[in-house]
């Protein structure tokens, strides 16, 4: 099998990129080269091209007819349009990673199937890959574009803290210093370790019955948010100190870090992945965050190019903790 990722480098992307590779797929990736080699990739073949220029895109990819073809970092529809030209013709499957963040939020009732109404009235990245998918479906109700929409949730790897902060929230940690959690800890959460979410994706990859359908990939571990940081403070060998503020208080100091918990974090969220399971029976997520987490420690341990501390992050910490302090 041939296949083309578009990226190819990332958290999620390279996790597949290794699987894929391991399996026997002729991989290709699609980028400018610059990618740092923080997740080292082997045995796969590079076509160097920006993929926002479709004039440096096409005599890049002529004479080449792709198995696959899977976008990582499409966002809006324009990206989406872009895809559609350069590949109308070269692939039998093209492949949208969206997001599970595009499900109804707050959801009405849980767990979360890919029939969950799509609606996010708060954050515009889940409105985005809405749009996204809706020019696919309009597409192949055109012209038989044969795509296939596949919706990670929270997926990580060694070198992603999946709380908000990264480094500089391990580092307070290590530090005895409080750490902010939204909310008041107790919705629940799922993580995805990217060696899992990989082994459903690749499954995907040449399955004529996934063409015009839309699959999540996600754990089964399901956990609070209080336990996912004291998880990850166990790995670290300290005991944490944590501040619950209201998500909707947060959101007054960031609206960054606001849109994120108002519109995907703040509201608990389970997945049912039956769908993915049917597809690809081989797929099931075995990896623990209480393992992941520790690949984390273990990672910005050793890591120098991982220990920066963001001071404004910092600061702004510090901030939201002694205003919230100083009035309950």
């Amino acid at each position: 099998m041939k296949v083309l990722f578009i990226g190819g480098t990332g958290i999620i992307s390279s996790a597949c990129s290794v699987l894929a590779v391991d399996r026997g797929i002729d991989l290709y990736h699609l980028n400018r080269g610059e990618s740092s080699s923080i997740r080292p990739i082997t045995g796969v073949k590079t076509l160097k091209a920006d993929i926002r220029n479709p004039e440096e895109v096409e005599p890049v990819i002529q004479g080449h007819h792709f198995d696959a073809v899977v976008d990582w970092i499409a966002f809006v529809p324009e990206h989406i349009e872009n895809d559609i030209r350069l590949f109308r013709d070269k692939t039998d499957q093209y492949m949208f990673i969206s997001t599970s963040a595009l499900y109804q939020t707050p959801p009405e009732k849980l767990p979360i199937t890919e029939d969950t109404p799509r609606e996010n009235p708060v954050w515009e990245y889940a409105r985005n890959k809405i749009a996204c998918e809706d020019r696919l479906k309009a597409e192949y109700a055109a012209t038989g574009f044969p795509y296939t929409i596949v919706r990670p949730s929270h997926t990580y790897d060694k070198t992603l803290i999946p709380m908000q902060g990264g480094y500089t929230l391990l580092w307070r940690m290590m530090q005895g210093l409080p750490v902010v959690v939204h909310g008041d800890g107790a919705s629940i959460w799922t993580l995805t370790h990217n060696t899992d979410f990989a082994k459903g994706l690749i499954g995907l990859l040449g399955k004529p019955k996934a063409i015009d359908e839309a699959y999540h990939i996600t754990s089964d571990e399901w956990q609070s948010w209080d336990t996912i940081f004291k998880t990850m403070a166990r790995a670290l060998g300290v005991k944490p100190d944590l501040v619950h503020i209201p998500s909707e208080k947060i959101a007054t100091y960031d609206r960054e870090i606001g849109d994120s918990l108002l519109g995907d974090k703040t509201h608990s969220m389970i997945f049912d992945n039956s769908k993915i399971k049917a597809m690809v029976p081989d797929f099931s997520a075995e990896i623990p965050f209480e393992q992941g987490a520790q690949e984390i420690a273990d990672w910005y341990t050793v890591n120098p190019m991982g220990l920066k501390i963001d001071e404004r992050l910092n600061t702004l910490m510090e901030k939201m903790i002694a205003d919230y302090r100083s009035e309950v």
